[in-house]
């Protein structure tokens, strides 16, 4: 199985990118995070960010997710990875904690994603959503962040650079031919 990740800013348009490549066959797994935020916010809770559990609930979802992926084909296209989470914690100012350590150490041991992760640029600005409260000079720096976690922990970052949704989705979809072929 092939995993890749798709990465970058907030706001950049991965999630638009995950789901046209759903439509074109590939297997996706949605982001975690926002999923994590979302359910606290449907259960009244305004800014679970700030709550200590929230690195590890995202984590924890996350390796559900990529254990349980049971998608067509030998490739799947993960919004976001356990190194984003490491970059949110950065972000937070929070430390490493222990589930994310062995999250970090089981991915890295057992290579469950490609080197090669596709980093999609950002757009030029960052729309504000109940789940992303983030400025666009702040989406700047949690960018940089990323880059860093993802290059520390060895990965290779392949430009997604901002442009129209089809094209895009065509430059992902050349980058995973060119590895599967």
């Amino acid at each position: 199985m092939q995993r890749y990740v798709l990465t970058g800013t907030p706001g950049a348009g991965k999630t638009s990118i995950v789901r046209l490549l759903a439509e074109l066959g590939y297997g996706v797994v949605e982001e975690a995070a926002t999923a994590v935020i979302e359910q606290s916010q449907g259960q009244g809770e305004d800014e679970p960010w700030t709550r200590a559990s929230f690195i590890d609930e995202i984590v924890a979802l996350q390796r559900q997710r990529q254990l349980e992926a049971i998608t067509p084909g030998s490739v799947q296209v993960f919004d976001r990875s356990p190194v984003c989470t490491h970059a949110l914690a950065t972000y937070l100012g929070r430390s490493v904690s222990p589930a994310l350590a062995a999250e970090l150490e089981r991915i890295t041991s057992l290579g469950i994603y490609e080197r090669q992760v596709l980093f999609v640029r950002h757009l030029g600005f960052c729309e504000p959503t109940a789940a992303r409260r983030i400025s666009f000079e702040e989406s700047l720096v949690f960018e940089k962040i990323h880059e860093q976690s993802y290059r520390a922990f060895g990965y290779e970052l392949i430009d997604i650079p901002a442009g129209d949704l089809s094209h895009r989705v065509a430059a992902v979809a050349s980058v995973i031919s060119r590895a599967t072929s």
